[in-house]
């Protein structure tokens, strides 16, 4: 039985929303040099200040998009309704937070500039995301039991 168009119409459209939205957040990450685990680095040890302004400016986009979209518009383009997303905060996710933390502090990269940087050339990135994913998998292994 075949899908409606309406709904393959729409599945297209998250789809080329998502992969051209994906392809922003990447070019962005690699223009403000945060696919260099060094200037990261030298973030983290307060010698750069130029990633909290980069960091900075997309908190404040991502503040006034999430307060101003959904009094603008009734519904998004691409669902039906906006949802929210309720955070809890727990043991896991403060231990969470501290591990990913350490290991950001520790590589200079987190996973969003890790596959950017790969984009770049710089495979030395594949250790950071063979971590990350360790630590996923492990993550996902420990809350199954």
């Amino acid at each position: 039985m075949n899908a409606p168009t309406s709904s393959v119409g729409q599945h297209f459209g998250r789809s080329l929303a998502t992969l051209i939205a994906g392809m922003l957040f990447g070019f962005g990450l690699s223009y403000a040099t945060m696919v260099r685990p060094e200037v990261v680095l030298s973030f983290l040890r307060f010698q750069d200040w130029g990633l909290m302004l980069v960091m900075g400016g997309a908190m404040a986009v991502v503040l006034v998009a999430y307060k101003l979209i959904p009094r603008l518009l009734r519904a998004p383009l691409l669902d039906d309704h906006f949802h929210s997303h309720p955070s809890v905060w727990n043991r896991d996710t403060a231990v969470g937070a501290a591990l990913f933390g350490i290991g950001w502090g520790l590589c200079g990269v987190c996973p969003g500039p890790a596959i950017a940087g790969l984009g770049t050339g710089n495979v030395d990135l594949l250790w950071a995301l063979a971590g990350i994913a360790a630590g996923a998998l492990a993550q996902g292994l420990r809350a199954k039991a």
